[in-house]
């Protein structure tokens, strides 16, 4: 026996009777399953002692169990967080999650500042600001905010106001063009601006009828004190929010906040649809597809689904409507009573409008999937035309169903990184990239750093014996080619399908053949060569900037005592880059987690003396 499998055992035999987080892990330690349970001992020993009575599926992955971590909770509560959360980081292969799981997109309102902002973003930050979403739709999203802030005249600017001891603001464009009142040189009062940014977030949260009886109120009694302009602004937000209430909304009842979910599934492929309600106004649809394996239970999808969907949304509702009954469901009611601060009644409607609204829910996600697996059948069918004339215009032994791309991207001398992607059967695999930052000293050696990529990639195939790719195509002419063509050589690859292509003219170069390959411009298989060479460039790109990025920063705060490595991904995390570093106050500075106000001043200087000092010619 393995001292892998002895580690196992033990943990096995000395499990403990609490709820909490069990993490299966395979040989690699890459987590492939994440669950919750109420009495840890009880549920896990259920997969190693009773196989017969488990799914297949259940089966295969326990044949993959090669570790078992364990983190004890407090209370079911905390583990169904928990189970939320590490889903959501690691993405194990066998638990139901949110395909394509990016970070959607959130509106966030600076409530924590004098004069808060209306900004866009793609996280939660603990930073006492106030959220909506996520929007699956970002443009109707954007939409929305631009519509919201032109209306209420909340500043798009980054200023800090009051402004810092010492220093003057000056109105901008948006002043003049009508969209500001200028609060930044004390033209708004803060109360009067802290009403319209409470009228925003009052139609974020879908209060849009409260939103306007108010304004009504507001718009009489400035015309009671003969306040004539002020009544024709509070006149003019009433029309447009009336006009976007009757364009967007359909009455259903009930003044009350309500979701309505629905979950619909063919093969492992699934969608998930949320209805909102706001005030009894249907308002808008989120949508998500799922992945699944078919064995897992509607009633599993649904709650994973729940569980993931709420653990990242900050406006919780009154009522959530579901489509099934869950045995969970009492476990989910605590929790979201606890994150909202009041009871949210979780249940599935029989009869009447609701039952009626989780239908049309279920219409509407049946219709998302046919459109989604058309898609996916239509893209499949392409592709794979498009691996067959890529074969027959190569003249290869087979089809390059698997195909990798290298390409290099470097800043001058510096910053060299080399990128690989992946693609099967004509579709980017991308847990197989990978990029490489150039070891030996290159210069702007083209070739030789092609070189270099390629053989670290293919020992790699060599030690592990793994499999080759069909095809291997570099981003470049005859010399990167030839490169190629060395190193697969000298590592013993002498017959691995190898090609050029070069950006200019869409040339595509083959071993022993000095003219390039003639291929139509509209085939499919250029296409193909096409894709995968502009996705190797933007990898190669993306990771070049990351490594110059940390650099810079690096060398920027390097001299500043008091700024370590943990300091300096702060104020990366926070500006992005070393020139808005150099462009923000110290105040702003200060508002990183770990950088006091005198800190902030110290690098303020610093910064500040690094731009005036003179540049060696």
């Amino acid at each position: 026996m393995n001292s892998g499998k002895k580690d196992l055992d033990l943990k096995l035999a000395n499990l403990p009777s609490a709820p909490g987080v069990y993490l299966f892990r395979d040989a690699t330690g890459k987590p492939i399953y994440i669950g919750k349970a109420k009495n840890l001992r009880n549920r896990v020993r259920t997969y190693f002692q009773s196989s017969g009575r488990l799914m297949e599926r259940t089966r295969r992955m326990v044949a993959k169990v090669a570790d078992l971590d364990l983190m004890v909770t407090r209370n079911e509560i905390e583990s169904l967080i928990l189970e939320a959360n590490l889903v959501h980081e690691h993405k194990p292969r066998y638990n139901v999650a949110l395909k394509d799981d990016k970070h959607f997109p959130y509106v966030k309102v600076t409530t924590h500042e004098p004069f808060p902002r209306v900004l866009v973003v793609r996280r939660l930050e603990n930073d006492r600001a106030t959220y909506f979403g996520p929007y699956t739709s970002s443009k109707g999203m954007r939409r929305t905010v631009a519509f919201l802030t032109r209306l209420f005249k909340i500043r798009s600017c980054n200023l800090i106001i009051p402004a810092p001891e010492g220093k003057k603001h000056q109105v901008c464009l948006d002043f003049h063009i009508d969209r500001c009142k200028g609060p930044c040189v004390d033209l708004q009062s803060q109360e009067d601006y802290a009403d319209n940014v409470q009228a925003v977030i009052m139609a974020l949260k879908g209060k849009s009828k409260k939103l306007i009886d108010r304004t009504r109120e507001k718009m009489e009694a400035a015309s009671k004190e003969l306040e004539f302009e002020a009544a024709k602004e509070y006149r003019d937000r009433i029309e447009a929010l009336q006009s976007v209430l009757v364009r967007q909304s359909v009455d259903v009842g009930e003044v009350v906040d309500r979701d309505i979910l629905a979950v619909t599934r063919e093969g492992s492929v699934g969608v998930a649809v949320v209805m909102q309600v706001r005030e009894g106004v249907l308002i808008g649809r989120q949508d998500f597809q799922l992945a699944a394996d078919p064995e897992e239970s509607d009633r599993k999808v649904l709650e994973t689904f729940v569980t993931q969907y709420y653990n990242h949304q900050p406006n919780l509702p009154d009522e959530i409507c579901l489509p099934k009954d869950l045995p969970g469901v009492r476990l989910i009611q605590d929790w979201l009573k606890q994150e909202k601060g009041s009871a949210i009644k979780v249940y599935t409607p029989q009869i009447g409008q609701k039952h009626r609204l989780v239908d049309l829910a279920a219409r509407n996600a049946r219709l998302l999937l046919d459109e989604l697996l058309i898609q996916k059948r239509t893209f499949s069918e392409r592709t794979s035309k498009m691996v067959t004339a890529l074969k027959d215009d190569l003249r290869l032994a087979n089809s390059p169903r698997r195909m990798v791309c290298f390409d290099i991207s470097n800043t001058g001398e510096m910053d060299a990184v080399g990128s690989c992607v992946y693609f099967d059967n004509g579709k980017p695999l991308k847990n197989q990239y990978r990029h490489f930052k150039i070891k030996g000293k290159s210069g702007q050696d083209d070739f030789r750093m092609m070189r270099e990529v390629i053989g670290r990639y293919f020992l790699r195939i060599r030690e592990e014996n793994l499999d080759p790719p069909n095809l291997v195509v570099v981003d470049g002419g005859k010399g990167q080619l030839s490169s190629a063509l060395a190193e697969l050589t000298s590592l013993g690859f002498s017959d691995q399908p190898v090609i050029g292509l070069a950006k200019r003219l869409e040339e595509v170069f083959v071993p022993d053949q000095s003219d390039a390959v003639t291929i139509a411009r509209t085939s499919p298989s250029l296409l193909l060569l096409k894709r995968i060479r502009d996705e190797a460039h933007r990898f190669a790109i993306t990771y070049n900037r990351k490594v110059r990025t940390k650099r810079t920063i690096r060398s920027a705060l390097d001299d500043i005592p008091g700024v370590g490595p943990s300091r300096r991904v702060a104020l990366l995390k926070k500006f992005g880059s070393v020139a808005r570093l150099k462009k923000a106050s110290a105040e702003q500075m200060a508002e990183v987690k770990g950088i006091s106000p005198a800190l902030a001043e110290k690098i303020h200087k610093a910064l500040d003396s690094q731009s005036k000092a003179p540049r060696a010619q």
